[in-house]
């Protein structure tokens, strides 16, 4: 895990020197409140919880988290730093966990940024204030699965727009296939078996328990275990530079 610390700060260095960190946590905020405010008709609800706030964290970590990660190994293309990196006696583990945590830190600042919300709920009633951290909790390990495929698929190409692109399309599909949509569509051609397997998948689906308030070993599992499958694969494509 050699140079794990030395990227981490690296990293979150440079997402702070520079307007991105501060861009992506304005935007992020204000569409997040924006679907919270208008489309999940917060006030008409009538209920003291976070129900219309959880609901869209899928939807917009599958557009915004990639963003996030584009630039972790493409930027060390464009800079000329790529080689320079990959001689450096370092291991690659400890690369791609580093630049991965940076980008998962950037994503907790914005989630803590939300806090407003929570204490709103709390002015507003009197909320399961357990239940709603289970929800954060969970939904921070969302963000890392969605964070490691924006950084393994960054180290598969040098482009940034390819690699948003890619990122959200993967991304996409591991969010939609939990879309009530895409089931019956699924269900009514594969049958309800198939559909059920497809749903087990979907980050939406594995989120709906959080939702509720209930923190189930098998949603910490998927989120862990998928994104260690993906920082796997960053692995084998950042190695892939050094071997090149």
């Amino acid at each position: 895990m050699s140079g794990f610390g030395a990227t981490y700060r690296r990293e979150l260095g440079a997402y702070f020197a520079t307007p991105m960190a501060y861009v992506f946590l304005a935007v992020f905020l204000l569409a997040l409140g924006l679907f919270t405010w208008e489309a999940g008709r917060f006030f008409d609800t009538g209920v003291a919880d976070l129900q219309p706030f959880f609901v869209w964290h899928p939807w917009l970590y599958m557009i915004f988290l990639p963003a996030l990660a584009m630039r972790l190994w493409t930027d060390e293309a464009a800079s000329g730093t790529d080689e320079l990196l990959m001689s450096l006696p370092v291991g690659i583990p400890g690369l791609v966990l580093g630049k991965l945590l940076s980008a998962w830190t950037v994503a907790a600042v914005g989630l803590v940024l939300t806090l407003p919300m929570w204490l709103t709920v709390n002015f507003l009633g009197a909320p399961d204030n357990t239940a709603i951290a289970l929800a954060y909790f969970v939904s921070l390990l969302m963000a890392g699965a969605y964070l490691s495929i924006g950084a393994a698929v960054s180290a598969l190409t040098g482009s940034q727009v390819t690699a948003f692109v890619i990122s959200v399309v993967i991304a996409f599909v591991f969010t939609a296939a939990g879309w009530p949509l895409v089931l019956s569509t699924v269900q009514a051609i594969f049958g309800t078996g198939f559909a059920d397997l497809i749903a087990r998948f979907s980050f939406i689906t594995q989120f709906e328990s959080a939702q509720r308030g209930v923190l189930e070993l098998r949603v910490v599992t998927y989120f862990l275990g998928f994104t260690a499958t993906f920082a796997f694969l960053n692995c084998l494509w950042a190695s892939r530079q050094r071997l090149g």
